[in-house]
C-alpha cells in the first residue's frame, strides 16, 4: 500500500521511535509502513491519521479507487 507517511512524519518533526510510542507500535514498525513492507490494520490506520490530523486516504493510497493517483 503505497503511502507518504515518512514525508509527513519529518514534516511534523518526529521520529520513527516518537511516531511509534504514539501509536503504541514498535519503532520496526513504523519502519515497515515507511517501507511498505507492512499495511496497516485498519485501526492503525485511523491512529496514524489521528496523529496527523487527516483522513486515512490522505496518508495511504486507496489501491481500489481508480480516481487516486498511485
Amino acid at each position: 500500500m503505497k503511502q507518504n507517511l515518512r514525508e509527513l512524519r519529518t514534516e511534523k518533526g518526529l521520529t520513527q521511535a516518537d511516531l511509534a510510542s504514539r501509536l503504541g507500535v514498535s519503532r520496526q514498525a513504523v519502519i515497515a509502513l515507511e517501507t511498505d513492507k507492512h499495511s496497516p490494520s485498519l485501526d492503525l490506520a485511523y491512529k496514524i491519521a489521528a496523529v496527523f490530523d487527516r483522513p486515512v486516504e490522505a496518508i495511504f493510497i486507496n489501491p481500489y479507487r481508480t480516481d487516486q493517483p498511485v
